[in-house]
């Protein structure tokens, strides 16, 4: 089991288990019946290989911010060659790796950001603060407050928010940019989420998308929906959170907690099948809420991949 894995299972057994034989004995009728109705379609090896770059970009974001600076981290720069750094940052504790750069080819700014590093206190600590909270009224300008999110999430998006906010102003600037695409695995995934909804309010002449791997739940109801409704009217341009056959991590935090996924699950299944799982929190066992319907019928070994043959970590290999 990773270390990443292995403590957000810790934070699941310490939060819910006098809660999980009730949660598992509960139904969701209306929920299974609306979404498994839902056809549930296998991407082509096109769609799946168009992954890489972002799966890559990804695992970068455990790299230190002076080597993805010099775009110099071994095979996952090796793998995006053309890429242009812009500014990067975060110490890797109280505020995660993260960097901004500009891909020619994809002809976006990216934005990446680091997952949990399990050797510091810190962002153990930040995983496992779950209580729910409104978002910050200056860094979310106009959001309901119904709107909430995993306060341990929130906190750590806000320390790295007004550089990564300068950064992509800076490339959209320099390369006359017009999309941005965030990307992110496991607590970097749930900060680029926040991300994803932060940074339309605050240019909001682009087109934003998302791309996570092994996404937490990040905020409640209100939350989920609310990234939803920002792909319906177009403020994002997709929400893609990839999980990886019976990763734990995207089950969490639970549910009876007030947690949910927004829409854009792709499941991948024991057989290296990418499934795309229509709605939130999708219950078909083809889907991860179905096929990992608790943290003991996990494998915290896949949460860390591989994603098309790409392991997360500064050293992913492929």
């Amino acid at each position: 089991m990773s270390r990443s894995s292995t403590t957000w299972t810790s934070i699941a057994l310490a939060a819910s288990a006098p809660l999980l034989c009730a949660w598992q004995a509960a139904a969701f009728p209306t929920l299974v019946q609306r979404e498994e109705q839902a056809a549930i379609a296998a991407l082509s090896t096109v769609q799946i290989t168009a992954f890489r770059p972002y799966t890559h970009y990804a695992s970068t974001g455990y790299c230190s911010p002076a080597s993805t600076l010099a775009w110099d981290c071994g095979h996952n720069c090796q793998a995006n060659p053309t890429f242009e750094p812009v500014a990067s940052g975060g110490d890797g504790d109280l505020t995660q790796f993260w960097y901004v750069g500009f891909d020619p080819r994809l002809e976006e700014v990216i934005v990446s950001h680091q997952g949990t590093d399990t050797s510091k206190l810190l962002p153990i600590l930040t995983d496992g603060d779950i209580i729910l909270e409104p978002l910050d009224k200056k860094l979310f300008p106009g959001v309901n407050r119904s709107v909430e999110v995993h306060s341990g999430f929130a906190g750590t998006q806000s320390r790295s928010a007004p550089g990564v906010l300068a950064a992509v102003q800076k490339a959209i600037t320099k390369h006359k940019a017009k999309k941005v695409t965030v990307v992110g695995h496991s607590l970097g995934a749930a900060i680029g989420l926040l991300d994803a909804v932060y940074l339309p309010l605050h240019i909001p002449n682009i087109t934003t998308r998302f791309v996570g791997y092994g996404l937490p739940r990040v905020g409640n109801q209100h939350f989920a929906d609310y990234v939803d409704a920002a792909v319906q009217r177009a403020t994002l341009s997709a929400v893609t959170h990839i999980n990886n056959k019976k990763d734990i991590v995207p089950i969490l935090p639970g549910r009876f907690l007030g947690f949910h996924h927004p829409s854009g699950e792709v499941h991948i299944d024991e057989a290296g099948a990418w499934l795309a799982c229509p709605g939130e929190d999708n219950p078909s066992a083809k889907c991860t809420v179905g096929d990992v319907r608790n943290i003991f019928v996990g494998n915290g070994t896949d949460h860390d991949g591989p994603y098309d043959g790409i392991e997360m970590g500064c050293s992913g290999s492929s």
